[in-house]
């Protein structure tokens, strides 16, 4: 009976702002990728900066901003110490990424003596990591533990999705915050006990479908799922759960078969028990034992490519690995990293060499070693097996192009390391630059919003699919004359104050042979933080050339240009 299944019960441990903890700036500082924000600080936010905005905004937001580029490696680094110090209660620790990991609560639970017990001491010793002292706290209504800030955190309705990072959502306003502090959740199942450690509360066994009843059903991850639920009047978690399991499962199919269980609280698929698991683990051992930590990255790509075919040769795929290192004095060190099957092998391998760095950092494993302390075995396991369901190959012979494909992206990004090689997604959007973003290879990306939703205003739908050739990374300012010489200037209503004449683009006058427009765009005009209110241009200028131009609040930019 789907009923009587017990979900196990998940402690987790989430660090906010992570990217922002991991680099160095004082506050307001931001963390940056793709041209856009990661993550920022409290005071950041303060301020209006929010993740996702385009850099040229969140600094008329904030001028005073301190923009940093994302370091995946100090994230994985400077996270180290924190799974140390939940390592103490457990080795079972899976860091889901750097700034959030899980353990399992049955065991450390009856050892120090209960769930709240247990979430206390895991607090106090991730403070003491993070050389915090403890915040004594109360959340109205529920379980608290330090030392995260309850009342911030009962506010917050993030995605609690563990493949979705929670360190890049948006936070409520809060007093400027210059160090680091974590928030710790318990519920059955990890999908609930993150959203439990965003509240900064212990649910209490078997009511995790009452906590997560009152969540949009945006929280469940599956955004074209919550937009059909929403449609048919079902705006909430638990208005979903409620659902007979066939008839979800005979509308909606696996996707919502695992929706459905998620939002009442069960694991994402029914357990199946194995006879035997096969032992699919892969290792390399080293005498005379290996002095310096860099060979070994060099080996876990090896490893990570043979665990692949080990998994694939099985049918099996596997929810996280094990990074598993013992050194010739006897010190040995494990430590989990989050896979769900979607972690290539050069992926793989580049998560290694974040934990080797991040162990020698805190002195796990010295940097320079004497004969008598080199690393002795170096050991990737995979853990959580489960069915693989497998992929539609191409006929023709794609996928063996695609092989080869592959083969020469790993060899590139083993030259210019894992970031190094990115490919294009779409994305949603309604300008040119907003509607592709750059994907590390092999690395699986979820748009923040669906490229296929409809964009009112989208320039594809203005300019007959006609899409420029070259897109400015940030458009350039510009200044826009007419005859006279005076600023053209566009109203509310979208009204053009005088015809275009000239386009001064970095000093130099371009007289305007055409131009059509405007096309205006309101974003987000009920969120003030996001709103934006712009329109663009096509103009054609003497010799034939084509420009894309945007104003917003007065100021004409350049944002891409047609062949």
């Amino acid at each position: 009976m789907p009923g009587s299944e017990r979900t196990p019960r998940v402690l987790v441990v989430w660090c906010p702002d992570w990217p922002v903890v991991a680099v160095t700036g004082d506050d307001p500082v931001a963390v940056t990728e793709g041209g856009r924000i990661l993550a920022c600080s409290a005071g950041a936010r303060a301020a209006g900066v929010r993740q996702g905005q385009r850099l040229k905004l969140a600094q008329r937001l904030c001028p005073e901003l301190e923009l940093r580029d994302r370091d995946p490696e100090a994230e994985a680094r400077r996270f180290e110490p924190v799974a140390a110090a939940v390592e103490a209660f457990t080795p079972r620790v899976e860091v889901i990424r750097p700034g959030l990991c899980a353990i399992p609560v049955k065991g450390p639970g009856r050892y120090f003596g209960g769930e709240e017990a247990l979430a206390a001491l895991v607090g106090t010793a991730v403070t003491d990591a993070l050389e915090r002292p403890p915040v004594p706290d109360a959340v109205p209504g529920a379980v608290t533990v330090p030392p995260g800030p309850p009342a911030e955190a009962a506010e917050t309705k993030a995605d609690p999705d563990p493949d979705s990072d929670p360190d890049l959502e948006a936070e409520p306003e809060a007093a400027p915050r210059t160090t680091p502090y974590a928030q710790i959740g318990v519920a059955d199942g990890l999908f609930a006990a993150v959203l439990a450690a965003r509240a900064g509360v212990l649910v209490p066994a078997g009511r995790t479908a009452e906590f997560l009843a009152p969540y949009p059903v945006g929280a469940l991850g599956d955004e074209a799922l919550a937009e059909l639920l929403g449609r048919l009047g079902l705006p909430t978690v638990g208005a979903f759960a409620a659902l007979p399991p066939e008839a979800v499962a005979d509308r909606f199919g696996p996707a919502g078969t695992v929706a459905h269980r998620l939002a009442r609280g069960l694991q994402p698929r029914p357990l199946v028990p194995r006879d035997e698991e096969p032992d699919l683990s892969v290792e390399q051992r080293f005498d005379p034992p290996e002095p310096l930590a860099e060979p070994l990255v060099f080996v876990a790509r090896t490893l990570a490519e043979q665990l692949h075919q080990r998994l694939a040769g099985a049918g099996l795929t596997c929810r996280r690995v094990a990074v598993e290192v013992a050194c010739a004095d006897g010190r040995t060190a494990s430590r989990l990293w989050r896979h769900e099957g979607r972690l290539s092998a050069t992926a793989l391998a580049e998560r290694v060499r974040w934990q080797l760095q991040a162990w020698q950092g805190m002195g796990t494993f010295p940097s320079d070693h004497g004969d008598q302390a080199g690393f002795t075995l170096l050991r990737l396991a995979p853990d959580g097996l489960s069915p693989d369901q497998g992929r539609q190959l191409a006929l023709w012979g794609q996928a063996v192009a695609d092989d080869r494909v592959e083969r020469a992206v790993a060899r590139v990004q083993a030259v210019l390391g894992h970031a190094g090689l990115r490919r294009i997604e779409p994305a949603g959007g309604r300008g040119p630059g907003e509607q592709q973003v750059k994907v590390p290879w092999g690395e699986p990306y979820e748009a923040a919003a669906p490229a296929d939703a409809p964009w009112p205003g989208r320039l594809a739908e203005r300019s007959a699919d006609l899409w420029p050739a070259v897109v400015l990374r940030e458009p350039a300012p510009v200044r826009v004359l007419d005859a006279y010489g005076r600023p053209v200037t566009v109203d509310g209503r979208a009204g053009v104050s005088a015809r275009p004449a000239l386009v001064v683009v970095r000093g130099r006058e371009e007289r305007v042979a055409g131009w059509t427009g405007p096309w205006p765009a309101v974003e987000y005009w009920w969120d003030q933080s996001l709103a934006r209110r712009r329109a663009r241009f096509q103009m054609v200028v003497d010799g034939g050339r084509a420009l894309l131009l945007t104003v917003e609040g007065g100021v004409w930019y350049l944002e891409a240009g047609y062949d």
